[in-house]
């Protein structure tokens, strides 16, 4: 077994999301429950299918985001994962809990917008993931200031009264 890092290629304040799967019903599902939690959301998807032709099957709403989303999913290469990218102003926490909901779904690696690196091994009969390295270790811990600030913060964007 080899273990390989892959670095998430993308613009740097744009957010994805990245699980596991079991069917290529998946694509089509994960498709609708996007479009079904947040109207007008931009995004792309990708799916590493795991037998049959073994494609990297695609869907989205915008064009860029689905061929990002597929150039990812290939670099990872792993059988039944998929990628999402989200297209600017939409964010996981609005459509992670419909993504959980697909019954296909059998996992969340990670949803962020940070610097990612995906830690694949690979055998003779192909990948896997192993876990994710999502942005940076930290610096300390929060003083008062600081919760104050992440406070204020999650008020002024909308998710806390």
């Amino acid at each position: 077994m080899q273990v390989l890092t892959v670095t998430i290629v993308k613009p740097e304040a744009t957010n994805f999301i990245l699980g596991q799967s079991h069917f290529i019903k998946s694509v089509e599902d994960l498709h609708e429950a996007m479009v079904g939690t947040v109207p007008g959301i931009k995004f792309g998807l990708a799916f590493c299918e795991a037998s049959g032709k073994r494609l990297v099957r695609r869907s989205g709403t915008d064009a860029d985001l689905v061929e990002l989303a597929c150039r990812n999913a290939t670099a990872i290469g792993a059988g039944h994962s998929f990628v999402i990218f989200l297209g600017d102003g939409f964010y996981p926490v609005n459509v992670l809990n419909a993504i959980k909901a697909v019954p296909e779904v059998c996992r969340i690696f990670c949803a962020t917008a940070n610097p990612t690196q995906i830690l694949v091994a690979e055998t003779e009969q192909g990948r896997g993931i192993l876990g994710v390295v999502d942005g940076f270790p930290p610096l300390g811990v929060e003083n008062e200031e600081d919760v104050q600030w992440r406070k204020d913060l999650l008020r002024a964007i909308g998710y806390k009264a």
